[in-house]
């Protein structure tokens, strides 16, 4: 393909208009083309045309309906996003979906289902591969240079907790915020867990209460390489966006740290100060933003697998899932259980 891939962008809200802004600025064999938001309103008509695209719709189906388009990056509410997917696949346009594909493990299977009829590509939005940092963890692991894993950690924290508005429609925070993390613990680990044990508690905001929540949580997991793993996140950290990871393996360990405001440490008599962490995610990601639009591209020019599957999209959410019995329950829960809980067929 010599021609730039164009595409569909589904859903302008935070997250649509910054895969908008970096398609149209950093993606070079990208061309944004169309854009449809039910929620049109004329700052979106504004935004739309200072990226220079032209087509403004209310209704995704005018992009579906689009032979010229080659793409779509679904951006808008989750329990839209299969329906999505289906209706883009049976299109035959490859996809882009921000994760997580669904609440829903048997929506989750019609829409992979619909991709593999299709015979198009499908790449879920989990960032956090494409970040400098937690790559150089994966590489390192996946190299054997430092024998098999053995601990797995990954700390998440968010600066602030979102608004109640957000809470009630996000999930819950298995979900929604630590949903990256069990990306991330596959992505490292090289492994499938197997166990899940989490714990949680409200200690923020007792509102999270009133929508059946927490807000700050652990969970603990087995890996089917033998690995252990710990995942913690906090709704609040007042500090910046805490995002580390760790792999401590049989001849080493590698791990890393926050990317901070700036590099420099302050020595004087009374101690040693450095930086805070960036602020949030549209910070300390965007490059990995840009890099993972980049190969979601690349993967249709070059006629290649998508770097984050469908799959991958589907066994975080069952991750989630085993936490939230977990947690219910107050037991550790077998991902075998889950699988025959939730999936309908064999994957």
């Amino acid at each position: 393909m010599n021609k730039k891939v164009r595409i569909g962008l589904i859903g302008a809200g935070r997250i649509g208009q910054l895969h908008g802004e970096n398609l149209v600025r950093s993606v070079p064999n990208a061309e944004l083309v169309s854009i449809a938001e039910p929620f049109l309103n004329d700052n979106i008509y504004e935004w739309a045309q200072r990226l220079g695209v032209k087509n403004c719709y209310k209704n995704a189906e005018d992009i579906f309906e689009d032979p010229s388009i080659d793409a779509v990056f679904i951006c808008s509410a989750t329990d839209t996003h299969a329906d999505y997917i289906i209706q883009a696949a049976e299109a035959g346009k490859h996809i882009f979906c921000e994760k997580p594909i669904h609440y829903d493990v048997v929506m989750i299977e019609k829409a992979l289902e619909a991709v593999k009829e299709a015979g198009v590509k499908l790449q879920v939005g989990f960032v956090r591969r494409f970040d400098h940092n937690h790559k150089v963890v994966h590489d390192t692991v996946a190299s054997g240079k430092l024998g098999a894993p053995h601990i797995v950690k990954v700390t998440s924290r968010d600066p602030m907790p979102p608004s109640m508005d957000y809470v009630e429609g996000s999930g819950g925070l298995f979900m929604d915020m630590m949903i990256h993390d069990f990306d991330m613990v596959r992505y490292l680990s090289g492994s499938e867990v197997t166990e899940v044990t989490a714990y949680g508690d409200v200690l923020i905001d007792e509102k999270f209460k009133d929508y059946n929540d927490v807000d700050t949580a652990i969970v603990m997991l087995k890996f089917g390489n033998g690995a252990l793993g710990v995942i913690d996140n906090s709704r609040k950290a007042g500090y910046g966006y805490d995002q580390r990871t760790e792999v401590h393996c049989a001849g080493g360990c590698v791990q890393v740290y926050n990317d901070l405001d700036n590099a420099a440490t302050i020595s004087t008599p009374e101690g040693v100060t450095s930086a805070k962490p960036m602020w949030f995610f549209l910070e300390r990601y965007n490059h990995a933003f840009i890099s993972e639009e980049q190969a979601f591209i690349q993967s249709i020019i070059d006629d290649k697998e998508t770097l984050v599957t469908g799959i991958d999209g589907l066994m975080p959410v069952l991750l989630a899932k085993a936490a939230e019995l977990s947690l219910k329950e107050n037991r550790c829960v077998k991902i075998s259980e889950i699988e025959q809980r939730f999936l309908t067929v064999p994957f």
